[in-house]
């Protein structure tokens, strides 16, 4: 009995210890899993951590709805793969228009290329409503331009480029508005003119540079004839102011260093000079 006794306590302690042993590599296993799982989400977390600067704004889409607010500046949270995000920069962009072929309504074939400065509003717009808001732009810039220039003929391009980019600005920005969209400016960059417009204008430029020139000498003619018509009826009310007159031109003459001698002779001596010889030949032809 004591034989039999002995051996039930040895295989209940072999059983005790059997049990054990399975328990303890369990309790290693959560030992091991608790901090992996923590180091997991630590970086997770870390990850989603997005540091937006001033000028940018971040467009969530969670679960590919978007949020009605656009986050940022600043540290924000972005749960990765629930939410995707999309940055959007607010600071003024300028955008080149290539050259364009317009053909203004006088017919004169030009190459214009214009900048345009543009700015986002509303992000939340620039992202859903558009798929790229500065290509979709610029196609519109480039119609624009056509249209609008090709409806005025080549002087007031040149001379009316302000009313122009006023009118450019204003057609795109009604265009770009619903993007979220703002052109905040428009300004026609170079007109290229063919050769023999260059040239035409040229000569017209120069005929017109003479045409002034050849008014103003008239003018001036004109008004030197007057002054003369009014001296010399001054000059004829008072005779001896004539006599003066030779004097003074004398001293002109005389302060130079000439030998030239001037003797006045006056105009009423010759003209009763000639009527003596008038009588004179009257008479003789009379005998």
């Amino acid at each position: 009995m004591l034989e039999a006794g002995n051996c039930i306590c040895a295989i209940e302690s072999a059983s005790v210890t059997r049990r054990i042993s399975f328990a303890e590599p369990e309790d290693s296993k959560l030992n091991y899993l608790i901090p992996a799982i923590v180091i997991i989400v630590g970086l997770y977390l870390i990850s989603s951590v997005k540091i937006l600067a001033e000028y940018e704004r971040g467009v969530i889409f969670r679960l590919g709805r978007l949020l009605a607010t656009a986050k940022g500046p600043g540290v924000i949270l972005v749960f990765g793969p629930i939410d995707r995000i999309v940055r959007i920069s607010l600071r003024q962009e300028a955008l080149e228009v290539p050259p364009q072929d317009i053909i203004t309504r006088d017919n004169v074939t030009l190459k214009v290329n214009a900048v345009i400065f543009l700015r986002v509003i509303d992000p939340n717009k620039a992202v859903v409503e558009v798929s790229n808001y500065v290509y979709q732009t610029s196609q519109f810039a480039q119609t624009t331009l056509r249209s609008v220039l090709g409806e005025v003929e080549l002087d007031e391009l040149l001379s009316h480029r302000d009313k122009l980019n006023l009118r450019i600005q204003s057609i795109l920005d009604q265009h770009t508005a619903p993007w979220g969209v703002k052109v905040v400016n428009v300004e026609v960059k170079q007109v290229d003119l063919p050769e023999s417009m260059l040239r035409a204008m040229a000569k017209q430029a120069e005929a017109e540079r003479e045409k002034r020139s050849k008014i103003i000498h008239a003018e001036g003619e004109f008004s030197a004839a007057q002054r003369l018509a009014d001296a010399a009826a001054v000059l004829a009310t008072q005779p001896i102011t004539l006599q003066l007159r030779y004097l003074q031109t004398l001293t002109e003459i005389g302060v130079e260093k000439n030998t030239t001698i001037v003797f006045p002779l006056p105009i009423e001596l010759m003209t009763s000079f000639s009527k003596i010889l008038e009588m004179y030949s009257q008479s003789h032809k009379g005998t």
